[in-house]
């Protein structure tokens, strides 16, 4: 009778196990690539509300700086310098898009402003916190990266008239949650991946562009949380970098943004 009973209350616990399994961790949707994609801009605040976006302006903190924030550890590797602060510190920072890859971001450092801005063709940039008061022109490789970034849309958001292609190359584990992994195929030939939130159908990870550290590349990954709606548009307002072999990674808080805002032509040229 005794072992009649524990049977019966490990059967019993074992189906509630297998409930709860089910009822926390529902099997994402069989869906193609096309299908996923439209959920994500739906998701975002839909394909009409995004394609009358012209304009968009955000602002917010910037970390910056910290002990080992580009030291790679590798066996017979130096410590970084002692020197160094030893806390990141938050830079404000403004980032203005107009449609065409147009682009203007300053950042606030010891009362100064670093500025970089691209007007869909060229690009230049002025750093006085390096002591480079005079601007300078995009080298070809920033050129290169500025003419690959996604519009202020995204890469999703009208992706067949930007000429990319877009593939599902399966499901992962995205901070313990599962997400779409889709391969874009660029006009150009670039490729990239998102993945897209097999529920909330989010944006959550991006693929960066990979950074040259200790003579070697090492894998970016590019997280986007705390969604928000602004004038229906879903907004990530926690961006963090991370790279591969790097201790500390990089967080953009932003704290405002505007849709639609005016901006004049000029805000893209080259800075005087």
């Amino acid at each position: 009778m005794l072992r009649a009973r524990i049977f019966s209350c490990a059967m019993l616990a074992l189906s509630i196990t297998f409930a709860m399994m089910a009822t926390a961790a529902p099997m994402p949707a069989k869906l193609s690539a096309a299908e996923i994609v439209d959920r994500n801009v739906a998701a975002r605040g839909g394909l009409s509300q995004w394609r009358a976006v012209q304009t968009l302006s955000w602002s917010g903190m910037m970390e910056a700086g910290g002990n080992n924030q580009r030291y790679v550890k590798n066996s017979g590797m130096a410590p970084p310098p002692s020197d160094e602060p030893a806390a990141q510190v938050r830079l404000p920072f403004l980032l203005e898009l107009k449609r065409g890859r147009m682009s203007r971001l300053e950042i606030e450092f010891n009362g100064q402003t670093a500025v970089q801005v691209y007007d869909g063709t060229q690009g230049w940039k002025l750093r006085p916190f390096l002591n480079r008061y005079e601007v300078e022109s995009f080298t070809p490789a920033e050129l290169n990266l500025a003419s690959t970034q996604a519009d202020l849309d995204g890469a999703l958001v009208d992706f067949a008239a930007k000429g990319t292609r877009v593939e599902l190359e399966g499901i992962e584990q995205v901070e313990g949650k599962d997400a779409y992994k889709l391969k874009l195929t660029l006009k150009n030939g670039h490729v990239v991946h998102e993945w897209i939130d097999a529920h909330s159908f989010l944006d959550v990870k991006m693929e960066g562009t990979p950074r040259q550290l200790d003579g070697k590349p090492h894998v970016v990954s590019v997280f986007l949380r705390d969604y928000r709606t602004v004038n229906g548009l879903q907004i990530p307002h926690v961006i963090e970098t991370v790279v591969q072999g790097v201790q500390r990674t990089e967080k953009i808080h932003i704290d405002k943004v505007v849709v639609n805002p005016q901006l004049a032509e000029s805000r893209f040229g080259r800075p005087i």
